[in-house]
């Protein structure tokens, strides 16, 4: 079972950074991708982020140029770094991460959420 704890979210002017961070433990035979998703009240949850094992990088069309995503295989972690945050990047933010267990089961595992609000 792999276990993912986000941090780093809070409560940022327009115009701000906020870098958010997910660490993964847990056995993964494989790994395929890790992302970050987000999820405003009232919609439907939607890709932020993501990059695959071979760090090919894939963004949303509303935070393409404000965000970027990292990953450090060794650490075990996967950063988000947000900038030029507006209000409508207000929500809950995912991370994820989908691999495949040593008897071959894929699966996709998913963060507790951490809030980001972006409010003067």
């Amino acid at each position: 079972q792999v276990q993912l704890v986000e941090s780093g979210g809070g409560l940022v002017q327009p115009g701000g950074s906020l870098r958010l961070s997910c660490a993964n433990s847990g056995s993964i035979f494989s790994f395929h991708a890790t992302g970050w998703y987000r999820q405003a009240p009232g919609k439907q949850r939607e890709l932020v982020a993501e990059i695959d094992s071979g760090g090919t990088t894939n963004y949303g069309d509303s935070v393409n140029g404000r965000f970027a995503i990292s990953r450090d295989k060794y650490k075990r972690t996967s950063d988000l770094q947000m900038n030029s945050l507006k209000p409508e990047d207000t929500a809950v933010y995912y991370c994820n991460v989908e691999g495949t267990t040593i008897t071959g089961r894929r699966f996709t595992s998913w963060g507790q959420g951490t809030q980001v609000t972006v409010s003067s």
